[in-house]
C-alpha cells in the first residue's frame, strides 16, 4: 500500500477503499487532526482514520473548528477511504445539553463517521452516528469495557495508564472495538479523574483546558518543614514512543492505533503518520524509529505499558532536531530561454513555490518530507522572493476593503490557495534569506515537488531554532 499514498487521483481513491472495505489492513492508524492543514497531513501520509474538535465540548478546547471546516475535512479524507471522528468528549454541564446535542447534530451533518464522547447524556440522545467512549470515560477494567460495549458504543477507547497485560484482558472481554494510544504525550493522572489542575488554576482538565501543573517543577516535603526533593519534575511523564512495539499489541487484540497531539501542526503529523505507517506497512522500525526524533518531543519511553512509566526529574524538556521551514504551493515548469551561444541550464527544471514557515537560506539543503517519495535531500538555488498578482475584488466586482487591507502573507494565501488556474506573479526579487512568515517564496528544484509537501532544515543547534 506504501505505493499509493499521497495520491490525487480517482483511480487510486478507488483501490484504497477498495482495500479498506476488504479488510487488507488489520488494525487502523489513527491520526491527530488540529485544522484542514493537520488533517491533509494525516491523509496524504497514511492515515486510516483522523480525529478532530469541534468547536466546543471537545478535551483540547484551543482546537475548535466550526462545522463548514470539518465538513471539509470529511469532503478530503472520504476522497481516499479515511475516516473523520470528531470529539465531544468532555463532561458537560446541564445547561449545555442543548447546545452539545445542537452541535452533534451539525458535526453529523457535516459527514463525520463517528463521535468521541465522556458524557452518558450523548448516549441517550439516540444519535444516528457511532458512538467512541473516550479515554476520558477512564476505560481501565474489562467490566467497564464490557458494560460500554453492551451500551451500544461501536468502540473504547483506552485510558493511558494500562499495562500490555491489562490492555489484553480488555481485549478480550468486549466485542466493541479498542483504540490504544502508541504515541505522543501522556498524563501521570488517570483521564477522567484527574482534578489537580482544576482546583489549582480553575481550569479543568476535564472540560478540555488543562493548565498541566504536572509538568512543573515540585518540592515534596511535609508538614514540619523538612523538604526531601526540592524543584524536581516528580510528575511529568516521558512521552510514549511504541513504534518499535507495535507487534505486541496487534497480538493483543488492539482494533486502533492511536497518535496523541489534537493541536499539533501539520509537520508533526505528517512526521509521525508516514513513520508508523512504514512500520505498520512493513518498513523497519529502526530506521523509521529515527523519523520520529525529528519532531519536538519529550524524551521517550514506552509509557506504563511494560511497568512504571519513565519520568524526566530533572527537566521537563523537549527535543527536536528539524524545523519546518517550508510548505509547498505548487512547481511550475521553468520556460527554456536558451540560444545558440547561451545554454540556458534552468532548461527542463521547476520552479517551486512555497510559504515559508522557519528561516532558510539560498544554498541550504533542505529534506523533502513527501508521500510521493522517501525522503530525499533538496538543494535551495535561485531563491527568490515572490509576489503574486492580488485581486482585491469581491464577486460583484467592487474593492473589497478586507482583502485590500489584509496582510501581504494573507493576500499571498488567497492567491494561490483559492485559484483553480495559474496564478499570475507581478515580480520576484532574489534573496539571500527567506523570513517572513507565510510569504511566499520561489527556488529551482530539479523535480516537480507537490501540494502541502514539507521541506525541514536539520537545526544546527537542536536546543534553537535556525
Amino acid at each position: 500500500m506504501t505505493f499509493f499514498r499521497g495520491h490525487k487521483s480517482a483511480f487510486v481513491a478507488d483501490f484504497v477503499n477498495f482495500a479498506k472495505n476488504n479488510a487488507l489492513k488489520s488494525v487502523e492508524l489513527l491520526a491527530p487532526a488540529k485544522d484542514f492543514q493537520s488533517a491533509v497531513a494525516a491523509v496524504d501520509y497514511g492515515a486510516d482514520a483522523v480525529y478532530i474538535g469541534g468547536a466546543k465540548f471537545g478535551a483540547r478546547y484551543a482546537a475548535g473548528n466550526s462545522a463548514g471546516e470539518i465538513a471539509r475535512v470529511v469532503e478530503y479524507a472520504h476522497r481516499y477511504g479515511v475516516r473523520v471522528h470528531a470529539t465531544l468528549n468532555t463532561l458537560i454541564y446541564d445547561d449545555e445539553l442543548e447546545a452539545a446535542g445542537r452541535q452533534a447534530r451539525e458535526l453529523i451533518a457535516a459527514g463525520v463517521d463517528a463521535l468521541i464522547v465522556q458524557d452518558m447524556a450523548l448516549r441517550r440522545m439516540s444519535l444516528p452516528v457511532e458512538l467512541h467512549a473516550s479515554t476520558q470515560v477512564c476505560n481501565s477494567t474489562p467490566e467497564g469495557a464490557r458494560f460500554l460495549g453492551e451500551a451500544g458504543f461501536a468502540r473504547v477507547i483506552l485510558e493511558r495508564n494500562l499495562s500490555l497485560d491489562e490492555i489484553r484482558a480488555i481485549c478480550s472481554a468486549t466485542a466493541a472495538e479498542v483504540e490504544c494510544f502508541v504515541h505522543g504525550a501522556i498524563c501521570v493522572g488517570f483521564s477522567g479523574r484527574c482534578f489537580l489542575s482544576r482546583s489549582m488554576s480553575g481550569r479543568s482538565g476535564n472540560r478540555g483546558a488543562c493548565s498541566q501543573p504536572c509538568r512543573l517543577a515540585w518540592d515534596l516535603a511535609d508538614g514540619r518543614g523538612r523538604t526531601y526533593i526540592a524543584g524536581k519534575h516528580l510528575l511529568s511523564v516521558r512521552d510514549m514512543n511504541l513504534s518499535h512495539r507495535i507487534g505486541d499489541l496487534l497480538d493483543a487484540g488492539v482494533t486502533s492505533f492511536k497518535i496523541e497531539g489534537r493541536v499539533k501542526k501539520a509537520f508533526y503529523v505528517a512526521t509521525v503518520v508516514n513513520a508508523y505507517r512504514q512500520v505498520l506497512d512493513g518498513g523497519d522500525p529502526v530506521q523509521w524509529g529515527s523519523e520520529l526524533e525529528c519532531i519536538s518531543h519529550r524524551p521517550y519511553s514506552t509509557g506504563f505499558f511494560y511497568g512504571d512509566a519513565q519520568q524526566s526529574f530533572e527537566d521537563d524538556i523537549y527535543v527536536q532536531l528539524y524545523d519546518w521551514v517550508a510548505e509547498v504551493v505548487e512547481s511550475r515548469p521553468i520556460e527554456a530561454t536558451a540560444t545558440e551561444n547561451d545554454l540556458d541550464l534552468t532548461q527542463g527544471m521547476w520552479q517551486t513555490i512555497v510559504y515559508c514557515r522557519n528561516r532558510f537560506y539560498e544554498g541550504d539543503t533542505l529534506e523533502l518530507l513527501s508521500p510521493h517519495c522517501e525522503v530525499t535531500p533538496v538543494l535551495v538555488v535561485g531563491l527568490e522572493e515572490v509576489f503574486p498578482v492580488v485581486d482585491v475584488r469581491d464577486d460583484e466586482g467592487l474593492d473589497n476593503p478586507e482583502l485590500k487591507d489584509a496582510s501581504a502573507s494573507k493576500q499571498n494565501e488567497r492567491c494561490f490557495d483559492s485559484s483553480e488556474r495559474a496564478v499570475a506573479i507581478a515580480n520576484t526579487i532574489p534573496v539571500e534569506v527567506a523570513n517572513k512568515a507565510m510569504g511566499a517564496y520561489a527556488f529551482i528544484t530539479p523535480m516537480p515537488l507537490h501540494r502541502y509537501d514539507i521541506l525541514r532544515a536539520k537545526r544546527r543547534d537542536p536546543s534553537k531554532k535556525n
